[in-house]
């Protein structure tokens, strides 16, 4: 594990180090500049530490980063703080215990779930497997509750399959954002095969997420306002809630942001589908 994690922080550094271009530093282009972004040896100087060094921690060699060097990196590539825990999980600087059993959805939680009525919501892990759902989740994306328990997964439908019935609006946006947070939360899980036959399953399945997975991207989950446009009922909007319920487990509700949205899914609701 710390092998893939060494070649995982050194793919994230070079990306991070891309972006930078050397005006957004007060550093002058200069002549033949091979690469976008900055140099190793800008990055060094700007940071404070030596160039061999830096060299070397992107590069994967296995040297010890202390806390001070990454939060000297992290201001010099303008890490923002998704990215910043990022990379300090990737240098081994932030352990975070996963507890037993963090991953099991209790009949507390499906007690919320039925009690929300026709306001859609899921019990998600950080994978994005959907395990839970109420009758609102089931009548707005009947495909995904119906897939096959290794594909119930919002991410892996989004890819791969779509939904005919319910049309995620900007999708391009919502799917980039959806696999940086999922990057961030591999950094945590990245020694689970399951989670490593995971990612090699979807990327070996879709090119747009292997596209997407490469560019190192990071992000951390959070309220999210999202359209769907649905077969029957038109546009729906809703507010996206992501709760955290246990470590390893999220309450995702979606609120209807206007009355048509509202309507539509008590419409939907009351034509008899059941939640789980």
């Amino acid at each position: 594990m710390a092998e893939v994690r060494r070649t995982d922080l050194s793919a994230f550094l070079r990306t991070r180090r891309a972006r930078i271009t050397p005006e957004m530093v007060d550093l002058a282009p200069g002549p033949r500049r091979r690469t976008p972004g900055l140099r190793r040896e800008e990055v060094a100087q700007l940071a404070g530490v030596g160039v061999t060094w830096y060299t070397w921690l992107e590069q994967g060699r296995p040297i010890n980063a202390s806390a001070q060097v990454l939060d000297a990196i992290a201001r010099t590539l303008r890490l923002d703080s998704a990215e910043r825990q990022h990379l300090y999980r990737l240098a081994g600087q932030a352990e975070d215990p996963i507890p037993v059993d963090s991953g099991q959805v209790t009949p507390e939680m499906r007690a919320i779930l039925d009690r929300l009525g026709d306001m859609p919501a899921c019990v998600s892990n950080s994978r994005c497997d959907v395990l839970a759902w109420n009758a609102g989740y089931a009548a707005l994306f009947p495909e995904l509750v119906g897939a096959p328990e290794g594909e119930r997964n919002s991410l892996w439908q989004t890819c791969l399959n779509g939904s005919p019935q319910t049309l995620l609006l900007d999708r391009d946006h919502e799917l980039a954002r959806a696999v940086a947070v999922l990057r961030g939360s591999y950094t945590r899980h990245g020694d689970d095969p399951c989670w490593q036959d995971f990612v090699r399953r979807l990327s070996s399945e879709s090119a747009e997420f292997a596209r997407l997975w490469a560019r190192q991207d990071v992000a951390e989950p959070g309220p999210r306002v999202k359209a769907y446009k649905h077969v029957e009922r038109g546009v729906l909007r809703f507010g996206t809630t992501s709760l955290m319920a246990v470590p390893e487990l999220r309450l995702i509700v979606y609120t209807p942001m206007d009355d048509e949205t509202r309507q539509a899914m008590s419409d939907l609701v009351g034509s008899g589908e059941t939640a789980r």
